[in-house]
């Protein structure tokens, strides 16, 4: 599965007002929380590559920042103001980047193969959330 390219569309063709406030009680719509999931599962086959001695250290701490981004896109969907909602999202955002730098750090100290494609899945899902959250605010 590919992350998609649109900023903060539930589905094609979808991007009006209505949608985004009605997609705040409904994270299974949003096509920023599908494509967080698509990086959790290539988070978690990745690291099943890195060396056993890993398992407490760049293991663990990318499968949570992993599963953060999506779990906080979904409980910010639980939220009644935009503003939590808000929130939410910028914590999503921040474990995006947090899981950027542990790609980095395995890219840097071990020959993992796409290691390359998932960061840029990374920056995209940054970019998603971030526009996601700035439609949000507009509201």
């Amino acid at each position: 599965m590919q992350i998609s390219q649109n900023k903060y569309r539930l589905n094609k063709g979808e991007e009006s007002t209505y949608s985004v406030i009605q997609s705040m009680r409904n994270h299974e719509n949003l096509i920023i929380w599908k494509d967080s999931l698509t990086i959790v599962n290539e988070v978690y086959r990745l690291v099943k590559l890195l060396p056993k001695q890993e398992s407490y250290g760049l293991y663990s701490q990318m499968t949570r920042a992993a599963i953060s981004i999506s779990s906080n896109i979904a409980e910010g969907c639980s939220r009644s103001s935009k503003k939590e909602f808000s929130r939410f999202l910028e914590i999503s955002i921040g474990s995006a980047f947090e899981l950027q730098t542990q790609l980095i750090i395995v890219r840097e100290n071990y020959r993992v193969p796409e290691i390359n494609s998932l960061v840029n899945k990374t920056k995209v899902i940054q970019r998603q959330i971030s526009s996601y959250k700035s439609k949000i605010n507009q509201i």
